[in-house]
């Protein structure tokens, strides 16, 4: 059942992936990013990977994709855009993908595939494991990437400040 479920998952994935990439309109091509941003969160929980998949869901299909519709809601690109390209330009692109095709095609012919389930611990992936590690192992520079961050913020504040005294 585990094995249908991935099969399931990973097709929904590759499909909606490639259905953003040739979409011609990009309000469906970002709809289509949601999917596949769902679908690779699914894969993450059947990883037992919760709190990695509920952080891609908030982080990719939340904010991200909320940037990408507020940009593409502002630009109103209602009409289709024709871009022309060069022969040169496409067969560079031709090139490339094929490398790429040949590359990944060598990858996992290389590749010797082992079942590793029975390494696994059933609470790798859980939120109370990762808070025990984040916070027993790694306090410290926890701390102080938090600190780096919101000094980043009140410098972002500040830089972005106007000046009240020449108004």
């Amino acid at each position: 059942m585990t094995q249908i479920f991935f099969y399931f998952l990973s097709g929904i994935a590759i499909a909606s992936s490639l259905l953003m990439l040739f979409q011609r309109n990009a309000m469906y091509s970002v709809l289509y990013l949601l999917v596949c941003f769902f679908a690779v969160a699914g894969l993450y929980i059947m990883l037992n990977a919760q709190f990695l998949a509920i952080v891609h869901i908030i982080v990719y299909a939340g904010a991200i994709m909320v940037l990408f519709l507020y940009v593409l809601m502002f630009l109103n690109l209602n009409t289709q855009a024709t871009f022309s390209k060069s022969n040169l330009l496409r067969i560079a692109a031709v090139l490339t993908g094929g490398m790429v095709f040949i590359l990944l095609f060598a990858s996992f012919y290389q590749t010797q595939l082992t079942y590793v389930a029975d390494s696994l611990h059933a609470e790798t992936g859980s939120v109370q494991t990762l808070g025990k590690v984040l916070f027993d192992e790694f306090l410290i520079p926890f701390e102080l990437t938090s600190i780096l961050f919101l000094s980043a913020m009140v410098g972002v504040v500040i830089m972005n400040k106007k000046e009240s005294s020449n108004e």
